[in-house]
């Protein structure tokens, strides 16, 4: 397994390479990690790392969401609108609906996320509510229902139903309900909470000189409902086993993560790509990072990649991994 990781960082100009590369592995019997490559500042990376994951921390919001419906704070079935007033929630799609990325709400285009990377760089260091980040949204709401389609505004919406039924921070309820539970103890929900160290060095281009946050605390808390977690692979590999494995959630919730064709609640749902069985879990990607979670709970086996460079075929990579990693599970 960490020859797979040598070949990443040795070819780090590939859409399959990065300068930098951490990995975990966590099964029933064993855990493993693993490091290679520096990041952009040259740093060295160790396994327990603090990067950003970016849309990992979506499994959070579901998990979190489905809490709440499991003690009847909420109805899965009722309109977010119940909950959330904005102008977002005026189609009454269903809370489930936005869980599944089939409330009609569309995704940031490109323009979108060029102004709020203006916005963000006039003032690198300041907080961004939910809200604020929500304006820079210009796609027109659709009819909820139909195939689902990635949308992250939906989990600001979510993150918002959390913060009105919970009465506090989103990410204090993340602490409290998920990351304590499943004894977490290398994660960071940005900006409530600074990654600890040791921290990933950043360049973006968005972002002045380090602030403690990683890229910076006005671009970590511009999208923190759907993308803010800074954590180590170690802690996301365990996470995936815990939570998937049924661990975390009672069995109807846990369950309920999984239901669907192509996107289930805060799930992604991937079949048999990784060659182990049917997997399920969730990518990130963002300017500077990129990362994949994927649980095999057949094989009662959980494994987090993670890149110091975007826009990468962090597939591929993983692939390779669970390739090295099939013998050691029979």
């Amino acid at each position: 397994m960490q020859d797979v990781l040598a070949k990443v960082v040795a070819s780090p100009d590939s859409p399959f390479g990065s300068r930098g590369v951490t990995a975990a592995v966590v099964t029933d019997n064993w855990v493993w990690s693993g490091a290679a490559g520096a990041d952009i500042r040259g740093t060295e990376l160790r396994p327990n790392t603090s990067i950003p994951v970016e849309s990992i921390t979506k499994t959070f919001v579901a998990a979190e969401v489905l809490l709440l419906a499991e003690a009847k704070k909420v109805d899965l079935d009722e309109p977010l609108s119940a909950y959330v007033r904005h102008k977002l929630t005026a189609n009454n799609a269903t809370v489930r609906q936005h869980l599944s990325m089939t409330a009609g709400v569309q995704d940031f285009q490109s323009a979108d996320y060029g102004e709020l990377a203006d916005a963000i760089a006039a003032a690198p260091s300041r907080h961004w509510t939910i809200d604020e980040s929500l304006n820079y949204l210009t796609t027109a709401v659709k009819p909820p229902g139909g195939s689902p389609s990635y949308s992250n505004p939906s989990y600001a919406l979510l993150a918002m139903l959390i913060e009105k039924v919970t009465g506090g921070p989103f990410a204090a309820a993340l602490r409290r309900d998920l990351v304590a539970p499943a004894g977490l103890q290398h994660a960071a929900f940005q900006d409530a909470e600074k990654p600890q160290p040791p921290v990933v060095g950043d360049d973006n281009d968005s972002c002045g000189e380090p602030d403690g946050y990683v890229p910076c605390r006005a671009f970590a808390s511009a999208t923190a409902p759907y993308g803010g977690l800074a954590a180590d692979a170690p802690t996301i590999a365990r996470w995936g086993y815990q939570l998937y494995g049924g661990r975390v959630l009672p069995p109807g919730p846990t369950s309920e993560l999984t239901k669907g064709s192509e996107y289930g609640l805060g799930t992604m749902l991937m079949a048999r790509q990784f060659g182990l069985g049917t997997a399920y879990g969730h990518g990130g990607d963002g300017p500077d990072h990129s990362s994949l979670l994927v649980v095999v709970p057949e094989k009662r086996v959980s494994v987090a990649l993670i890149f110091a460079d975007g826009g990468r075929n962090i597939g591929a990579p993983m692939t390779e991994l669970t390739k090295a990693l099939e013998p050691l599970l029979s």
